[in-house]
């Protein structure tokens, strides 16, 4: 957490970001949170909000990528534009360069609209995206290797090699673990997890000021 940082009147009292790798378990970490009554920001979904169609986003989309990602009912075909990405570091830098300050701007505003104790800020990629700045304690779901790909295989039906690809084209779990305030290990079964999020559900309340 950020020392002596002054409260905001555009943003809760406290901002947790919740990361963590793929198929780690953050879903359900959100959902606890959520029934504790933490105000819950998906990226995710903030993602797909901003290219709906209509939107400046997704018609920036297609004037950077053509019309072959926009499917015939005029919504992004989210698989053309994978397939674009996948082996184009400069193509995803520039859908990055799209959508990333669409989504931050989302994001304030829905911050700026919490009533709630805290704001839990779910950041998939927060390492790679650099959003550290605007929250106050990293909250890392973690989970083994060879966990993260089961489940990944067995919820998808992903391949092995589609989940390896998948798992190297993301930040490092000792990168994610680096930055955290805060680490639920997802390596056991639900009671365990259910636990820990209500450990920190009180401990955030606390840090936020407010009493149970």
């Amino acid at each position: 957490m950020q020392p002596n940082q002054p409260p905001r009147p555009d943003r809760p009292a406290l901002v947790v970001g919740l990361t963590g790798g793929i198929a780690s378990g953050k879903t359900a970490v959100s959902q606890g949170f959520e029934a504790h009554g933490a105000a819950i920001i998906d990226t995710d979904v903030l993602a797909r909000a901003v290219v709906e169609p209509g939107s400046d986003g997704l018609q920036a989309v297609r004037e950077r990528f053509g019309d072959g990602v926009i499917d015939a009912h005029g919504h992004l075909d989210r698989a053309a534009l994978r397939a674009r990405i996948f082996a184009d570091p400069e193509a995803r830098r520039d859908l990055e360069a799209i959508t990333h300050p669409r989504i931050r701007r989302a994001a304030t505003a829905a911050l700026a609209r919490v009533d709630a104790p805290y704001a839990i800020l779910v950041v998939p990629l927060l390492v790679e995206a650099g959003w550290t700045d605007c929250m106050d304690r990293i909250l890392v779901v973690d989970a083994p290797v060879q966990q993260q790909r089961e489940r990944l295989m067995a919820r998808d039906g992903t391949s092995p090699a589609e989940a390896e690809r998948i798992l190297a084209s993301q930040a490092a779990r000792d990168a994610r673990l680096a930055l955290a305030d805060d680490v639920i290990r997802n390596d056991t079964d639900r009671a365990a997890l259910d636990a820990r999020v209500a450990s920190l559900h009180r401990q955030y309340c606390q840090q936020a000021g407010q009493d149970l």
